[in-house]
């Protein structure tokens, strides 16, 4: 019965459990941190009057494991040339997206815009009404005259496969730091 109450036996234990419990919060830091704190950096200025050009933002990429994107959300997605771009969610899977007289029109009724989203000058591909696939979503940036995003064709419909999570907060500048919701 020593055997079992020996005093090398419970530090044996207890270096166990301690590395047991070192392992488990790394993993658990590790998977919050892949979650959603992978930092995109913002680059132009395509989403201004939201995000401005070396604004640092956090991307949630569990959001969509789990659900769908909607109407008005921010998304950061990957082109086909592996740069990451950060625009807003417009047209959902299955709708029609056409650009008039500098309104979005989604079944051809028109849609309220996003707080501080410019006007349309250039309607791009979007001229003609563009019907989404069953996995494709129409994004635009918030500032529409400088912004590259499905109205063209180098970016077009995105896929859901393109769309790595939803920006959920600003980090940088500090001074900046908020939640960044839909709408």
């Amino acid at each position: 019965m020593e055997f079992y109450n020996s005093e090398e036996n419970n530090r044996i234990r207890h270096v166990v459990n301690w590395i047991v419990d070192i392992t488990v919060v790394i993993a658990f830091a590790w998977f919050i941190v892949y979650a959603y704190g992978t930092q995109i950096p913002i680059a132009g200025h395509s989403m201004t009057p939201l995000l401005q050009s070396a604004d640092v933002v956090l991307m949630d990429r569990l959001s969509y494991d789990f659900g769908k994107p909607d109407r008005f959300d921010v998304v950061v997605f990957e082109r086909e040339d592996q740069k990451m771009n950060v625009k807003r969610v417009i047209g959902l899977p299955g709708e029609t997206v056409q650009i008039k007289g500098g309104q979005i029109y989604i079944d051809d009724e028109l849609i309220e815009q996003p707080e501080g989203a410019g006007s349309i000058s250039l309607a791009g591909i979007a001229e003609n009404p563009v019907k989404l696939g069953e996995d494709e979503y129409f994004l635009l940036g918030d500032n529409r005259d400088s912004s590259e995003d499905s109205r063209f064709s180098n970016v077009g419909n995105v896929s859901g496969k393109q769309i790595q999570g939803r920006v959920w907060i600003r980090i940088a500048p500090l001074a900046n730091l908020e939640l960044i919701r839909s709408k």
